[in-house]
């Protein structure tokens, strides 16, 4: 009689595991030389309260971790951010922006124009959008705040500078872990106030806010448009882009997919007091060049949110003033050094390394320059193509 053989049926495929290790929590500093500046920044010009800020952030935080199980970082909207500290702009306004750029999104992604608009830009553009933001960080880190106190901040910026580089990419010891606790060490003895410290100490919890349509028409306005161009770059190509060459395997993370989450947290988060955030390619290239790989990374970023803005929230700008900003310019130098390498997987094209380095400069240096890149750079791309313009395909 003929044996049959069974075969065991084939498993499901199960949801990647999220870790909480030593390099899991270095990766979690990975974004902080970016949001916590920000933060600080608009709860100070706009007068928001500052435990719905953090909470919500928090939140976030918690919510991509664990839905994404990798380290997608939330960040404050960027262009959204400057525009408030600059013309301080009052929380309502904000609040209306957020929920305007969260209808936008949501629109673009069930309708599928998001995906459209992913097939229109090509790679080259892409890069140079991450280009683009790595000089912006650089430059943030190198002139506000490498040298933010004198002669003892450069000396901190070395000494955190030399362990980074002796330590970078190390799974034993996490060089974020170093540098951060050498921060910490040097708010202790040189900056640390008691008496602030013990003010900031209490229960807050978010408080609710319901936007009015005037507040949500002028943010969209003076808010949620000069955001749009920088978030469809950087928030959604750029991070779509940095997530398949750090992570090939999860080929289900799809372009709106990144963008639905996006619309789901500014839907949210105007209603509890909480700053409009988004994905961002930055983000999960520090977060990754730390030591994280996993959700487990932001979910530990998101809980040290959590706890500031539910214990300690009433201070937290002077609170967090403490800890040194040369530090925050180290950790922002590697994550902008990180992304600025993303740039070697077009160097073989001469016409695509010059199509990203220009996207970049435009991105850096123009006002509104990730539109201005976006388009330009786009279409200079597909000129070089039909051989209409420049040096064609080397």
């Amino acid at each position: 009689m003929e044996s049959i053989t069974l075969t065991p049926p084939t498993p499901a495929p199960t949801r990647p595991p999220i870790r909480f290790d030593r390099n899991e929590l270095a990766g979690a500093f990975g974004d902080l030389g970016t949001d916590l500046p920000l933060l600080i920044g608009v709860i100070a010009a706009s007068g928001i309260d500052s435990a719905s800020v953090l909470i919500l952030f928090g939140l976030m935080q918690v919510f991509t971790g664990l839905w994404y199980r990798m380290p997608m970082p939330v960040q404050p909207l960027k262009a959204f951010a400057a525009l408030v500290i600059a013309q301080k702009i009052p929380g309502r306004v904000i609040f209306g922006g957020g929920l305007a750029i969260g209808v936008s999104m949501f629109f673009l992604s069930i309708t599928g124009l998001i995906d459209a608009l992913a097939r229109l830009v090509p790679k080259a553009v892409v890069r140079g959008i991450q280009f683009g933001l790595a000089l912006q960080l650089a430059t943030l880190a190198l002139t506000k705040y490498v040298g933010a106190d004198g002669a003892a901040g450069y000396a901190l910026a070395a000494a955190a500078f030399a362990v980074t580089v002796v330590l970078f990419g190390n799974r034993r010891w996490p060089a974020a872990l170093i540098v951060i606790a050498l921060g910490v060490a040097y708010a202790l003895v040189f900056k640390l106030d008691l008496a602030t410290a013990q003010r900031a100490v209490g229960l807050h919890l978010p408080s609710w806010h319901l936007p009015q349509s005037a507040d949500i028409l002028t943010g969209a306005v003076l808010l949620a448009l000069p955001q749009i161009p920088l978030s469809l770059g950087n928030s959604i190509l750029a991070t779509k882009q940095v997530a398949h060459d750090l992570f090939p395997e999860r080929e289900l993370l799809t372009i709106k997919k990144i963008s639905f989450t996006y619309a789901l947290m500014n839907l949210v988060n105007p209603f509890f007091g909480g700053f409009p955030v988004c994905h961002g390619s930055g983000g999960m290239v520090g977060h990754y060049a730390f030591g994280a790989r996993t959700g487990g990374s932001v979910v530990i970023y998101g809980g040290i949110f959590l706890v500031m803005g539910l214990f300690f929230s009433q201070g937290f700008a002077e609170v967090v003033q403490i800890f040194p900003l040369p530090v925050l310019g180290v950790l922002l130098l590697f994550e902008a050094l990180s992304l600025a390498t993303l740039l070697r997987d077009v160097s073989g094209s001469r016409s695509d390394l010059l199509v990203s380095l220009l996207v970049g400069l435009l991105c850096a240096g123009l006002p509104y320059g990730y539109l201005v890149g976006l388009i330009v750079g786009t279409a200079i791309y597909y000129a070089m193509q039909r051989g209409w313009v420049g040096l064609g395909k080397h």
